[in-house]
C-alpha cells in the first residue's frame, strides 16, 4: 500500500481560498437581541472552538471487498463553477472537484509543513540562506494522459500566476511575487523569470530576493500539465476546455466524465505512482445541503460534509458514522472601503461611505451577538471568532485579544460620541453631517438558515438606530455574489463570507494592499509593515514573529475592516460500509487507501 503525507484535509493547499459557506446552514429559529446570549461583561465569557469532540476516523472492521465503486457529494446550493486548475479557482466547490484527481508535489508532516520523509512526487532541499530550494521530481511520476511530470511543469504554474495576462487571484502571494525576476515578468518587461532555472527535466531551481518564514507551509504545492495546455494562450487558459472539462492531473483518480456544474466521474489511474487505488471508481454530484440527511439515510451518498441544520447533539445515524475536525477556516463580516486598481495591482481605499469612519464599523461589531449565532443556528458547531488570526495556528492565536462582543449599549454609546444621531425621529441614525444613512448586506444562499441568520445581523444593526437592508432584498447565489464582490460592485456596502486559511498562518495574501483576495479593499500603512514583518527573514524568530502577529492581529481589531465572526467545527457523514477513511493530519492517509465491504451501501 503506497504510503504519502497527504491527505483530504491538505485542501490547504498553501493557498488562500473561498470556503462555499459564507454562513452556511445552521438550525434554530431567527435570532434577535434577546435571543438567549447577554451582553456587556458575560459577553465577553467566550467559549473558543479549539478541537472537535467528533472521532476523526471511520470504524469499519469488516473485510474489505476488491474494487467497488462509492458516490460522493459535493454538499452546494450552487452549481460548481468548473474552473479544475489550482491557478485559477477560487471557490470551494471546484476545489471539492480538483482534490479527487489533482494533488500537491510535495508531502506533508503533522505539522503541514512539506517534507521528504514521507512518498511524494517530488523532493526538496533548501539551501542554508532559506532563499533557495531546489526541487527534485520523483521517477514514474505520471499525468493522467500518459506524460511524464516534469520539471517543466512545475515552473510553468509560477509562468501562469506571474504572466501579465493571468486573469487569476493568485499572484499576491508573497513566494510567488518575491520570487527574483517575477516582478520583471509580471510587467511585461522580460519572457523569462530569472530566479526559476530548469536544471533538467527533473529539477528546478527557485530564488527568492528574501528569506521567508513561511516557506515550508506556503510554497506553491503545483504543478501545471504544460503539454496538455499546449498553445493555449495564458490569457485564454480561464476560459479553455483543457481545465473544465478536458482536465490531466497525476492523482489516484483521473477523470473520466463531467456534467459541467453537476457532477463528475472518476476512474482509478492504475499508473498512479502511489499504487493503483483500491476503489474502481468515485462519483462526485451536487446535492443540496437540504436534503443531504435523507441522500446519506437512504444510502445514495457515502460521503458527503454534514451542514449543521441536520445536525443535533442526540443525533444517531444507524447507517453512517460522522467525523469532525476543527476547520482551518472562519466566518467574517466585511466592509467595502474601496476598490481593486488593477494597472497598479494594487487596492485603493477611497470609496466615498460613512463606513471609512472606524468609529462607525466598531460600533457595528459591538452591536451583533455571535454567541447566539452559534448556539442558536449551529448546534454548538461554531464559537465566537475574536481574531483573524484562528486558534488553528495554535503557535499565533492569541486568546488574550479581546476583539467584539455583544454590547449594543456599547455600540450605541460609540455612535453617541462618534456624532451619528438621529436628527429626523424615524429611529434611524443620520451620518455626522445629518444625511441619512443606508446600507445594503450582501450574504449567500447557503442553506435554509442563511436568511434568517443574515436577518439577525440586520435586526441587531437596527437595535442601534443603523439602517441596513439585505441587498436587492434577497440572498445571492455563490458565484454571483463572489463575482459582484471581487469587481466591487458598488452596490455592496457590507458583505458577509468566509475563508479557508491553508495552513500558513501568513495572513499577508488576504489582507495587503497588494493581494487581490482583500476584498475589502483596506489598505493602511501599519498594516502593510506588520505584514512585512511577520515574513520577514527576522521572522524566523518564532518569539518575533509572535510579537509581530500579536501587533496586527490587535491592528485589525482596533481597525476593524473585518469582523471576524465565527470560528468552526466541520462534520464529514461516511457510511458504515467505507473502510480506511481519515481526518487526522500527519498520517499516511491517501485517497487510494478508501475501500468499501461491501458492493451496496447500508441504508
Amino acid at each position: 500500500m503506497a504510503k504519502r503525507g497527504k491527505f483530504k484535509f491538505l485542501s490547504i493547499f498553501l493557498v488562500l481560498i473561498l470556503i462555499l459557506s459564507a454562513c452556511s446552514s445552521g438550525s434554530g429559529s431567527s435570532s434577535s437581541s434577546d435571543s438567549g446570549s447577554s451582553g456587556g461583561e458575560k459577553g465577553k465569557e467566550k467559549e473558543e472552538v479549539y478541537e472537535s469532540q467528533f472521532p476523526k476516523t471511520v470504524v469499519n472492521d469488516k473485510e474489505e471487498i476488491e474494487g467497488g465503486s462509492i458516490n460522493v457529494a459535493l454538499v452546494s446550493s450552487t452549481p460548481f463553477e468548473g474552473t479544475l486548475d489550482w491557478q485559477f479557482y477560487e471557490g470551494a466547490p471546484d476545489r471539492e472537484v480538483l482534490d479527487w484527481f489533482s494533488e500537491p508535489i510535495f508531502g506533508y508532516d503533522e505539522n503541514y509543513q512539506i517534507t521528504n520523509d514521507v512518498e511524494s512526487a517530488a523532493k526538496f532541499e533548501l539551501s542554508e540562506d532559506h532563499k533557495t530550494i531546489t526541487i527534485t521530481i520523483e521517477d514514474g511520476v505520471y499525468w493522467h494522459n500518459g506524460e511524464p511530470l516534469e520539471a517543466e511543469d512545475y515552473a510553468y504554474s509560477y509562468y501562469i500566476i506571474g504572466h501579465p495576462d493571468y486573469q487569476g487571484v493568485r499572484y499576491g502571494d508573497t513566494l510567488i511575487s518575491d520570487i527574483v525576476g517575477m516582478e520583471e515578468y509580471h510587467a511585461g518587461k522580460t519572457d523569462e523569470i530569472s530566479g526559476i532555472e530548469v536544471v533538467d527535466e527533473k529539477t528546478v531551481k527557485i530564488t527568492w530576493k528574501e528569506a521567508n518564514p513561511s516557506i515550508l507551509s506556503g510554497i506553491w504545492a503545483y504543478a501545471a500539465p504544460k503539454d496538455h495546455y499546449g498553445d493555449v494562450p495564458i490569457g485564454e487558459l480561464i476560459n479553455s476546455e483543457k481545465i473544465r472539462t478536458d482536465v490531466v492531473g497525476f492523482g489516484p483518480f483521473k477523470v473520466k466524465n463531467i456534467v459541467p456544474g453537476e457532477s463528475v466521474e472518476y476512474e482509478a489511474f492504475e499508473n498512479y505512482y502511489g499504487g493503483k487505488p483500491k476503489l474502481d471508481s468515485v462519483v462526485l454530484k451536487v446535492v443540496s445541503p437540504q436534503t443531504i440527511k435523507k441522500e446519506l439515510e437512504s444510502g445514495n451518498i457515502d460521503i458527503a460534509t454534514f451542514p449543521s441544520d441536520q445536525y443535533e447533539t442526540d443525533y444517531e445515524p444507524s447507517n453512517f458514522q460522522l467525523l469532525g475536525r476543527v476547520e482551518n477556516a472562519y466566518t467574517y463580516i466585511a466592509f467595502k472601503l474601496g476598490r481593486w486598481d488593477e494597472e497598479k495591482g494594487e487596492a485603493v481605499q477611497d470609496r466615498d461611505t460613512p463606513l471609512q469612519d472606524v468609529e462607525l464599523r466598531k460600533a457595528m461589531a459591538y452591536a451583533i451577538d455571535n454567541d447566539a449565532i452559534a448556539k442558536n443556528f449551529y448546534n454548538g458547531l461554531r464559537s465566537n471568532a475574536s481574531t483573524l488570526m484562528i486558534p488553528f495556528f495554535e503557535d499565533f492565536h492569541n486568546p488574550d485579544i479581546e476583539g467584539y462582543y455583544y454590547d449594543p449599549e456599547k455600540a450605541k454609546e460609540i455612535l453617541d460620541n462618534a456624532g451619528y444621531k438621529d436628527v429626523d425621529g424615524d429611529g434611524y441614525r443620520e451620518d455626522k453631517d445629518g444625511n441619512k444613512m443606508v446600507f445594503n448586506f450582501a450574504s449567500m444562499d447557503s442553506g435554509e438558515t442563511s436568511e434568517p441568520v443574515a436577518q439577525a445581523y440586520i435586526q441587531w444593526w437596527d437595535d442601534i438606530g443603523i439602517k441596513v437592508q439585505l441587498l436587492e432584498g434577497r440572498l445571492h447565489e455563490f458565484n454571483s455574489f463572489y463575482d459582484r464582490i471581487e469587481q466591487d460592485d458598488p452596490a455592496i456596502d457590507i458583505y458577509q463570507a468566509a475563508w479557508s486559511t491553508g495552513t500558513d498562518p501568513d495572513p499577508y495574501g488576504l489582507y495587503s494592499k497588494y493581494a487581490k483576495f482583500n476584498y475589502p479593499r483596506y489598505v493602511n500603512e501599519e498594516n502593510e509593515q506588520l505584514l512585512a514583518d511577520g515574513h520577514s527573514e527576522d521572522a524566523f524568530d518564532f518569539e518575533y514573529r509572535k510579537e509581530v502577529y500579536d501587533k496586527w492581529q490587535q491592528h485589525m481589531v482596533d481597525n476593524v475592516p473585518v469582523i471576524p465572526t465565527l470560528y468552526r467545527i466541520e462534520l464529514f457523514a461516511v457510511n458504515n460500509r467505507v473502510k480506511d477513511y481519515t481526518l487526522e493530519v500527519g498520517t499516511d492517509w491517501g485517497y487510494e487507501d478508501i475501500a468499501v465491504t461491501s458492493e451496496q451501501p447500508e441504508k
